[in-house]
């Protein structure tokens, strides 16, 4: 009896032993994958974020050209497309839950996006470790006190914008749906705010609407008659 319950207890311990091994080792992979996505993160601060010109580096830049199109679903379950924002500026970026350098920058993304909601900002923030799981991306948004638009890459959107070799990586896209200023890696909030002035002052103002101005015109008989003339921004 003696014999049969020290097996039994030997058995236990190996089989412990096993699952144990199993899940550290598990533990160390992840762990070991992390480190190397964090290895990916450029902290330029002095530099403002490393800004993307055409011509520099490796790699599609998207500097001067078109914003490339997307529908994706937010955390809440809605279908967005940046079609949504045509003719305001738009400020995508790009961040993981791994990522510090994006966890600094968000409050001010959020502080920024109330400071220049009356010139029609807004910010999309687009997770690209989806795999992390929707709940992991929610607490760190939250955390972050974010209230705009949290969206689930799909992987193709990435590659449309010339892949991510550096988080976090910020695209500002004006009214014209043109991407003015495009960066890798955390800059300053003076430097992201500059660039957000620019994405609203890039593309022009909004034509605006012709009035029609009522004059008093004299008529060949001098009595006073009520003529209508159009108004327009420019020389008439």
């Amino acid at each position: 009896m003696k014999r049969m319950a020290l097996v039994i207890v030997l058995m236990v311990v190996g089989i412990s032993l096993m699952l144990w091994a199993g899940w550290h080792n598990l533990r160390e992979r992840k762990l070991a994958m992390q480190r190397a996505q964090e290895n990916k993160m450029v902290l330029v601060p002095e530099q403002g974020g490393a800004t993307v010109s055409p011509g520099e580096g490796d790699g599609p830049k998207m500097t001067g050209k078109a914003a490339p199109g997307f529908t994706l679903v937010s955390l809440d379950g809605k279908k967005v497309s940046l079609s949504d924002y045509k003719g305001r500026p738009v400020l995508v970026n790009f961040w993981a839950t791994w990522c510090g350098p994006c966890k600094v920058e968000m409050p001010w993304f959020e502080e920024l996006r109330k400071q220049y909601a009356g010139q029609g900002l807004e910010i999309l923030g687009l997770a690209d470790d989806v795999d992390a799981g929707k709940e992991a991306i929610t607490k760190v948004a939250t955390r972050a006190g974010v209230t705009y638009p949290i969206l689930l890459t799909d992987g193709k959107v990435q590659t449309a914008y010339g892949g991510l070799d550096v988080l976090p990586m910020s695209f500002y896209v004006d009214k014209n749906g043109v991407v003015v200023v495009q960066t890798a890696g955390l800059g300053t909030k003076d430097d992201i705010e500059a660039n957000i002035k620019k994405t609203i002052a890039s593309g022009g103002a909004p034509s605006e609407p012709k009035k029609m101005q009522m004059s008093s015109v004299p008529s060949l008989s001098g009595e006073g008659k009520t003529a209508m003339k159009t108004v327009g921004t420019g020389a008439l």
